[in-house]
C-alpha cells in the first residue's frame, strides 16, 4: 500500500513543499526514511510510533519506507512527524487515503500524541495558499497563522482530531483571521520627552522620512539612545506585504510574531559584545541574525565603536543590498534584511572631548584611534552625522516639553513618504537614473556641491548620499525640485566629513 502526504521544509524565510510517500511491504517488521533526513527526522520513527499506539492506533506490523521527496532538499526538526504518522495510517487503510491529496501538514508529535509548535508556520501557510491546499497545522501556532489565515488554516491539538477531521466524523473550524484593530501598535516613546536638541531632533525626522542611515555623536547623557528610541515612533506603519516579510523572518527565528504591533517597524539593539554571526546570521543550520530581524525597520547600534571592526565591516554589504546570504557546503540561505541604521558613539573614549565644561583627559593618538575602529567606506554608509550637544540645566528642568510629539512629526515623515512612493521608492534606496531623475539641480546647487567635493574629500557614495537627504528635506517641504537650501542642510549633517576636511562648505 502507498499513501502520499504534503507538507513544507523550512530554508530560511521560504518554505518549499516536500512531498512524504509511506510505502508499507512484506517482510519483517522495520521503518526507514530516505530523501536526505537530519538527525531530528530520523528520530521520528520512534516518536511516531509511540504517539500512534497512545492514541490508539495500530502501528503496521509490517515493513515501512518513508521517502522525502525531493531527495536532494535537507530536511530538519520534527515538522514531519505529523505527515508521516498520517502517511502510515492511510497506508494500513485507517484513515482514506483520499482525504489528504487538498492538505497539507505539519506538526512535531508528542509521545502521547499531542500536537507541539513548531517555527517557521508562516512562510509555509503563505506557501500552501499558492498551491491550493489547506493547511493543518498545531494548535500552538495557530495565532501565528491568523495573520495571514484566509479560512485555509487549521489548527488542533492532538493528532485524534486531526483522524476525525480527515475520517469526516468531527469537523476542525479555520483559523479565523486576526482583525486589524487585534494587533495595534502599543505605543512607542514620544519625541516630546526630548529636551532642547532641536538639530538632532530635525535629523531624525529627516531619517524617518527618507528611510536614511543616522549617525549620532557626543559625550555620555546627552541623549543619544534617548533619541534613538523614538525613531520607531515617528515611522510610517508597515504595509502589509512589508508586515508579512517581518512575521515570516521572525517566525522562522523562532520569535513572537506581531508583537509590540503587526505593522510597527521592528527595533532591535544587540549589545556590542554581538559576533558577526549574532549580527548577521548563520550556524549550521542557517539562522537570521539582527539585521534580519530588523527587517523593514531599524538597528541601533549603541557604542559602535565598542563594536569589533570586524563585526562591523559584515554590515557594509547588506546596508547596500538589502539582503545577506549565508552559504554552507550543502546549502545557500538568503534572508532579507532592508534595515535603517542608527548608530550612537561618544567622541572619544573618555566620552568629553569638545564637552563645554568637563577636560578630555584622551591624548590626540587616542582619540584617532578610537574614531578609526569605525572605518571610512562603513561611515560614508551613514547619510547623517550629526553631533548631540550637552544641555544647560535650564533647558532639561523645564517642566513641559519644548518640543512637537511624535504624533506631529509622524505626520509629516508620512506625507513625506507617500511623495517617495509615488515615485516608486524610498529616497535612501535612489540610485542610478532614479537618484538623476529625482535630484536633479540647478548650475548654482551644482557648483555648490563641486566645490564640497573638493574642499572635503567626499567619495562618489557620500555625494549620492547627501543628493537623498536634499531630496528628503525637499519632500519634507512639499517641493517638487531641490534647491539650495536643501543641500545646503544636507551637507550640515556630515560632520565628520567636515570635520575630517578641516574646512566648511560654503554658507547659505
Amino acid at each position: 500500500m502507498l499513501a502520499v502526504v504534503h507538507s513544507r521544509a523550512s530554508i530560511g524565510v521560504s518554505a518549499p513543499e516536500v512531498t512524504v510517500e509511506v510505502h508499507l511491504s512484506g517482510g519483517l517488521p522495520a521503518l526507514s526514511i530516505v530523501g536526505l533526513p537530519e538527525t531530528g527526522v530520523r528520530e521520528s520513527r520512534e516518536r511516531v510510533r509511540s504517539a500512534l499506539l497512545n492514541a490508539g492506533f495500530e502501528f503496521p506490523a509490517r515493513r515501512i519506507t518513508i521517502n522525502l521527496a525531493p531527495a536532494d532538499l535537507p530536511k530538519e526538526g520534527g515538522r514531519f512527524d505529523l505527515p508521516i504518522a498520517l502517511g502510515i495510517l492511510a497506508a494500513s487503510g485507517q484513515i482514506p487515503a483520499e482525504s489528504l491529496a487538498s492538505y497539507e501538514f505539519l506538526g512535531e508529535l508528542s509521545l502521547d500524541g499531542a500536537l507541539r509548535p513548531l517555527k517557521g508556520v508562516l512562510p509555509a501557510v503563505l506557501a500552501a495558499r499558492k498551491q491550493g491546499r489547506r493547511l493543518l497545522i498545531p494548535l500552538g501556532n495557530a495565532e501565528e497563522a491568523a495573520l495571514a489565515s484566509d479560512d485555509d488554516v487549521l489548527a488542533t491539538g492532538h493528532i485524534q482530531a486531526v483522524c476525525e477531521h480527515l475520517c469526516g466524523r468531527a469537523r476542525l473550524v479555520p483559523v479565523a483571521r486576526t482583525p486589524a484593530d487585534a494587533t495595534a501598535d502599543t505605543g512607542q516613546p514620544d519625541l516630546a520627552d526630548v529636551r532642547g536638541q532641536s538639530v538632532p531632533r530635525r535629523a531624525l525626522e529627516v531619517a524617518a522620512a527618507g528611510a536614511h542611515n543616522l549617525l549620532f555623536f557626543g559625550p555620555p547623557g546627552t541623549g543619544k539612545s534617548m533619541l534613538a528610541s523614538r525613531l520607531p515612533g515617528i515611522l510610517p506603519g508597515l504595509s502589509d506585504d512589508h508586515a508579512m516579510e517581518v512575521a515570516s523572518v521572525h517566525s522562522v527565528a523562532g520569535l513572537p510574531v506581531g508583537e509590540g504591533g503587526w505593522r510597527q517597524p521592528p527595533f532591535r539593539s544587540p549589545h556590542h559584545t554581538a559576533s558577526a554571526v549574532a549580527l548577521v546570521g548563520g550556524g549550521s543550520s542557517p539562522r537570521p541574525g539582527e539585521i534580519s530581524l530588523a527587517h523593514r525597520g531599524v538597528l541601533f547600534l549603541d557604542e559602535l565603536p565598542e563594536f569589533e571592526r570586524r563585526v562591523l565591516e559584515v554590515l557594509r554589504e547588506p546596508m547596500e543590498t538589502g539582503e545577506i546570504s549565508i552559504s554552507r557546503a550543502a546549502r545557500q540561505v538568503v534572508f532579507p534584511a532592508r534595515f535603517q541604521v542608527i548608530g550612537a558613539m561618544n567622541p572619544c573614549p573618555c566620552g568629553y572631548s569638545g564637552h563645554p565644561s568637563i577636560e578630555c583627559q584622551c591624548t590626540p593618538q587616542q582619540v584617532m584611534r578610537y574614531r578609526s575602529k569605525i572605518s571610512g567606506p562603513l561611515l560614508d554608509r551613514f547619510d547623517l552625522h550629526v553631533e548631540v550637544p550637552v544641555q544647560g540645566g535650564d533647558i532639561l528642568m523645564q517642566s513641559g516639553g519644548d518640543g512637537e510629539s511624535s504624533a506631529v512629526v509622524r505626520e509629516r515623515v508620512v506625507q513625506a513618504r507617500a511623495r517617495q512612493v509615488e515615485r516608486g521608492v524610498v529616497n535612501a534606496t535612489l540610485s542610478g537614473r532614479q537618484l538623476q531623475a529625482a535630484c536633479s539641480l540647478e548650475p548654482s546647487g551644482e557648483k555648490l556641491l563641486s566645490g564640497a567635493m573638493e574642499k572635503l574629500g567626499l567619495s562618489a557614495r557620500a555625494l549620492h548620499r547627501i543628493l537623498r537627504v536634499a531630496r528628503t528635506l525637499a519632500d519634507l517641504e512639499g517641493a517638487s525640485a531641490v534647491a539650495r537650501p536643501h543641500l545646503v542642510e544636507a551637507l550640515g549633517y556630515r560632520q565628520f566629513d567636515r570635520q575630517a576636511g578641516k574646512s566648511s562648505v560654503v554658507s547659505a
